[in-house]
């Protein structure tokens, strides 16, 4: 596949560095030569230095034939309109842009019409706050990934001493809760992906991601951890876009704090804000974190766009007594080292965004991608065409499929039925079919299992 990405930014740089591994043949525009030089160093990419919505500078990077589009520069209207460019002079298949302000996704009809084509509008700011808000409705969780319009989750929680199932085999979990039915996708120990079987021995620290239907999702964690009591007060260090949106979406069910160091910006939030305490100052300060009684605080959330701000404040918050802390990290590099230490969710807001981005990109009909374990895992919500004849996996049972190493079928959603998958179960058609990857590098094999045959045509 041919993808051009506008604008060389967190975003898109990001996006490139995950499907430069993948042999798609990426092209990157940016104004800036530094940000390009970098990629360039860093990946078998070719880049285009020039205005990303300019209809010269597009032609020279190859818009004339290229599969897709992705406009995620830091302007919202050079984004629409190098999309629009590439409608009008090229027909491109599919065109994705970023928005960031919510007048421009007030309407959803808005891009989606004969004048103005949009195939997607991603937001990352809102897509990392409903992932935060995912996490706080499941305090438990590392992750928490939806599939089937959220009649799925696929879960990541730490196992800890004292969890019923620690130190006894897989197999038991039924045994525990026999009522309930899931099934364990992957176990990362010591950052080292094992795939689950009957006889695996979950031990204490172990990462597990399980899938189950939403509705059980509770059940499962009390096997795996001690259930933490649900947030009551949380404090957000930062009031930017994302502080904001998540403060509106959070108001009226939790007791909320949150800091803002720009005087302007914070009477602008205490304005917008009905339901919360709105604070000016450093959200490193501690005079001032002890005397908004940090201690009682149970999620500290670290929302600023600067990286060693958000990790210096979640440590003090973590050491004056915070229940938990959370902090945005950008810097790959960072979120390893201090998921290890205090801080218990490094979250990095590429990965949260880039799996919107995947869904168009995959190949076979995947309709959602969640990125995970810092892009080197995935997993995938594909659905089922065709017929024994046609497809590699419709009327087969789940034993038969000759899945790559490292990838395991969690579930099938059927209309609105939740089936979790055992090695006996027979996938149909238009079965949505929900996928754990602990290898990337088995993608494509994975979407030559869902693409269907000439013989169905």
């Amino acid at each position: 596949m041919k993808i051009l990405i506008l604008g060389a930014g967190q975003v898109g740089s990001s996006v490139a560095s995950t499907l430069a591994r993948e042999d798609d043949d990426i092209t990157v525009v940016d104004s800036n030569s530094e940000l390009l030089d970098h990629l360039q160093d860093l990946f078998d990419i070719r880049t285009v230095h020039g205005h990303p919505s300019h209809p010269d500078v597009l032609a020279r990077a190859g818009a004339e034939d290229a599969d897709l589009v992705l406009a995620v520069t830091n302007s919202d209207e050079v984004n629409l309109i190098a999309c629009q460019i590439c409608q009008t002079l090229y027909h491109t298949p599919t065109k994705i842009a970023r928005i960031r302000s919510n007048e421009y996704l007030a309407d959803p009809t808005l891009f989606n019409n004969d004048s103005l084509t949009i195939d997607m509008l991603i937001s990352p700011e809102q897509i990392v706050t409903d992932y935060i808000e995912r996490l706080i409705n499941h305090p438990n969780a590392l992750q928490v990934m939806d599939f089937a319009d959220g009649r799925v989750k696929l879960v990541a929680v730490k196992a800890f001493h004292g969890g019923p199932l620690v130190g006894n085999p897989l197999r038991e979990l039924r045994t525990h809760i026999p009522k309930t039915e899931t099934r364990v996708a992957a176990i990362f120990r010591k950052g080292h992906p094992i795939i689950p079987k009957a006889d695996t021995v979950i031990e204490a620290d172990d990462e597990v991601f399980f899938i189950a239907a939403s509705k059980d999702i509770r059940s499962v964690m009390g096997e795996l951890r001690r259930l933490d009591k649900p947030y009551k007060r949380i404090m957000l260090a930062g009031g930017g876009n994302i502080g904001m949106r998540l403060a509106k979406a959070l108001e009226g069910s939790y007791q909320l704090k949150l800091i803002e160091a720009n005087a302007q910006r914070a009477e602008f939030l205490a304005e917008e804000l009905s339901c919360t305490i709105v604070l000016h100052g450093d959200v490193a300060n501690e005079d001032l974190l002890r005397e908004e009684n940090i201690d009682q605080i149970d999620l500290f959330c670290a929302l600023t766009n600067d990286d060693e701000a958000n990790i210096l404040s979640s440590m003090l918050a973590k050491r004056l007594g915070a229940r938990k802390v959370l902090s945005l990290i950008n810097r790959a590099a960072y979120v390893d080292l201090v998921e290890s230490g205090s801080i218990d969710i490094a979250l990095s807001p590429q990965q949260a965004t880039i799996g919107s981005l995947l869904a168009h990109i995959r190949r076979g009909d995947i309709v959602a991608v969640h990125s995970l374990r810092r892009g080197a895992a995935e997993a995938l919500e594909a659905i089922a065409h065709g017929d024994r004849n046609s497809s590699m996996v419709v009327g087969r049972q789940i034993g038969e499929i000759k899945l790559p190493p490292g990838t395991t079928i969690g579930a099938l959603v059927r209309n609105d039925e939740v089936i979790i998958a055992h090695h006996d179960t027979v996938i149909l058609a238009e079965d949505h079919v929900i996928l754990f990857l602990t290898n990337k590098r088995y993608i494509p094999e994975v979407e030559r299992l869902f693409q269907v045959g000439f013989s169905f045509f």
